[in-house]
C-alpha cells in the first residue's frame, strides 16, 4: 500500500467531511438519548462506506471510457462550480 496516497485521500476526504451536512446529522441522531450511540455511529459509518464504494466504483467505470487527465479537468471544473455557487448564495 502507498501510504502517502493513503494519508493524502484520508485528508482530503477528512477535511471535507468536516461541518458538512452528513456531520450535522450525525450529531443529532445522537442527542436523542433512546438511539444508542453505538448504532448511530456503525449506520453513519456504513452509509459513509458504501457512499465512498459507489465513487470509486464510479472512478473506476469512468476511467475505462474517458482519459485521466480530462477526469481532473471535469472533477477540478465541478469544484470550482461548486464553490462558486456557494459563494454565490451566501
Amino acid at each position: 500500500m502507498d501510504w502517502k496516497i493513503f494519508f493524502t485521500i484520508f485528508a482530503s476526504v477528512f477535511v471535507a467531511e468536516l461541518g458538512d451536512k452528513t456531520q450535522l446529522a450525525t450529531m443529532l441522531f445522537a442527542t436523542d438519548k433512546a438511539v444508542s450511540k453505538y448504532t448511530v455511529f456503525l449506520a453513519a459509518s456504513a452509509a459513509l462506506i458504501v457512499a465512498s464504494a459507489i465513487g470509486v466504483l464510479a472512478g473506476s467505470l469512468l476511467s475505462g471510457y474517458i482519459n485521466e487527465k480530462y477526469l481532473h479537468y471535469i472533477a477540478g471544473v465541478g469544484f470550482i462550480a461548486i464553490g462558486a455557487f456557494t459563494l454565490y448564495n451566501a
